[in-house]
């Protein structure tokens, strides 16, 4: 049986070119074929290591070296010992330069940045979901950011819209018959922001909210006395805390998170 060895050279962690070896492999299935991945190949000294190794083997040399200087010295190496080596992303970012008619910033681990960008993402949904409407108050301490609120003043899907930001929020709905959780008063005040509405507004709302469950519209969660009296006693809470509180009444999601965000990024300076 044939043997050969595909070293997967990266300046980064190298999942990439790993993936892309294996695939390309995967069609010489008679083949006894090795994946030696070297990541981090940062240094000439290091891709000269790889030369050193490779060049009384049969080999193949596959990389993702982003730093053009890293790639001419590979390139320059592996042909004074008649070395095969592919170049995986090269051809796609002159191509995409062409077509762009803009030159590459040739920044290492772009792809790895991208992949922690949306788990970080991924984690911070998850979260809105696990401690949505206060399911856990454990949440509160753990969260970025604590929205708080009266029920219909966009809570959960702002928190969601948020999240896709990574930015882990929980929720809180207000009620003057239970008492808000304990947490609530021990975060800073900055941590967290109250939502309310408009009364007319939000008695439109539920009264939506009611008649897609099938339910009457003269209940007391629709009533204009009630919410008039829940919007007090939640601008009451918001005071207590002393936390920012954005009237959503005239709002989109993206406007209201927008506001948020910068919120965040000053109190983060």
């Amino acid at each position: 049986m044939e043997r050969a060895i595909v070293y997967v050279v990266s300046d980064s962690i190298g999942e990439t070119a790993e993936q892309v070896a294996k695939a390309a492999c995967g069609q010489f299935s008679q083949c006894d074929i090795e994946i030696k991945r070297i990541p981090y190949a940062t240094e000439t000294e290091t891709l000269q290591e790889i030369i050193n190794e490779a060049k009384d083997l049969n080999c193949v040399i596959m990389f993702t070296l982003v730093l053009p200087g890293l790639k001419d010295y590979l390139l320059a190496e592996a042909k004074k010992h008649d070395i095969k080596c592919v170049d995986i992303m090269g051809a796609s970012i002159e191509a995409i330069s062409e077509v762009i008619k803009q030159e590459p910033t040739y920044t290492v681990g772009v792809h790895r940045k991208l992949d922690e960008e949306y788990f970080n993402m991924v984690e911070a949904i998850e979260f809105a979901v696990q401690y949505d409407d206060c399911k856990d108050p454990r949440g509160i301490k753990k969260a970025d950011l604590v929205l708080v609120g009266v029920s219909r003043t966009s809570k959960t899907p702002l928190s969601m819209y948020l999240a896709s930001k990574n930015v882990k929020v929980t929720n809180i709905p207000l009620l003057p018959e239970v008492a808000p959780p304990k947490e609530l008063f021990e975060i800073p005040a900055n941590k967290i922001v109250g939502l309310i509405n408009n009364p007319e507004k939000l008695n439109a709302i539920r009264l939506e909210r009611l008649k897609a469950h099938g339910l009457s519209s003269g209940a007391n969660y629709a009533s204009i006395d009630r919410i008039v009296y829940e919007l007090k006693y939640a601008e009451e809470i918001m005071s207590r805390i002393g936390c920012k509180v954005i009237d959503v009444t005239d709002k989109a999601i993206e406007e209201t998170a927008s506001i948020i965000l910068q919120s965040l990024k000053e109190v983060n300076k």
